[in-house]
């Protein structure tokens, strides 16, 4: 269990630090995420949205393992994730079209799920 708990602390330390994107970007993502769990709630209900939560998450979890693992956790370049050197390590430098090809396809998929259930 604590291996876990160490390898969730890299974890968000990783998502806190990364310079992938600019911090305006990931607080945009988050309030997007959150405006539109709000709005599919109010528009299809609550077990609808619940069910589109968790299997978005659940997707989004299983592409960042994938990254995670093919990366090294985050320390060699692997299909658009792309690591330099830097002061004598390695620096993540840009992620790219595959990554947010797989963010979409996890919405579409959510939403497909989500909605079949009624």
């Amino acid at each position: 269990m604590s291996r876990l708990l160490e390898e969730l602390k890299i974890d968000l330390k990783f998502v806190g630090s990364h310079t992938l994107q600019p911090r305006w970007f990931k607080l945009l993502k988050v309030a997007l995420l959150a405006g539109f769990a709000v709005g599919y709630w109010l528009l299809f209900g609550a077990m609808k949205t619940l069910v589109f939560l968790a299997v978005f998450f659940l997707l989004s979890l299983l592409v960042h393992l994938v990254y995670r693992a093919k990366t090294d956790t985050w320390k060699r370049s692997w299909l658009d994730f792309v690591v330099v050197e830097e002061n004598g390590g390695p620096r993540p430098a840009r992620i790219g079209v595959y990554y947010y090809s797989a963010v979409v396809l996890n919405a579409v998929l959510s939403l497909i799920v989500s909605q079949g259930l009624g």
